[in-house]
């Protein structure tokens, strides 16, 4: 019988999870299922608040994606203590994530997962995802195109 390779779990997360998020939790699932490796792979992505659970992305993210041919089924959650247990990764947008997943990832005692900044795998060095929620469309196809940079160089390195 041939072992199930351990599948690698990877959650994208974001204060709300409407935007910055779902849109690397996108990217990265078309790049996996494209790359043809997408069943070795548990994909999501969440929040730190409950502001928005059960939303869909914003309306200009799910838009974004659709100009470059990807769709997402996302719904918005909230992060909870069992994913620091059964995540290995834990990718987030900006210091203010890093430093909340920091804090609840101490206050749980089985934590596991890596928790890094999605854009350390940026090869153009742009360690920020700026929030685009504020901004225009082309705040969220600067967002894409960063996510597209760092997914692919972080699903490399973990090929």
């Amino acid at each position: 019988i041939a072992r199930q390779a351990k599948l690698i779990m990877c959650l994208f997360f974001l204060t709300g999870n409407i935007c910055r998020s779902p849109i690397a939790e996108a990217v990265f699932r078309k790049m996996a299922t494209d790359a043809g490796v997408v069943d070795k792979w548990v994909i999501d992505s969440g929040a730190t608040t409950d502001w928005n659970t059960g939303s869909s992305p914003d309306a200009r993210g799910l838009a974004c994606l659709r100009t470059h041919g990807i769709e997402t089924k996302h719904r918005a959650r909230q992060v909870t203590k069992e994913d620091f247990m059964s995540f290995d990764y834990i990718l987030c947008m900006d210091e203010s994530n890093l430093s909340d997943l920091k804090k609840k990832a101490n206050s749980v005692k089985n934590s596991k997962a890596k928790i890094e900044l999605l854009g350390s795998y940026d090869p153009e060095k742009q360690l920020i995802i700026k929030d685009p929620y504020y901004g225009h469309e082309e705040d969220f196809e600067n967002v894409y195109e960063q996510c597209v940079r760092c997914c692919k160089v972080f699903l490399e390195n973990n090929s």
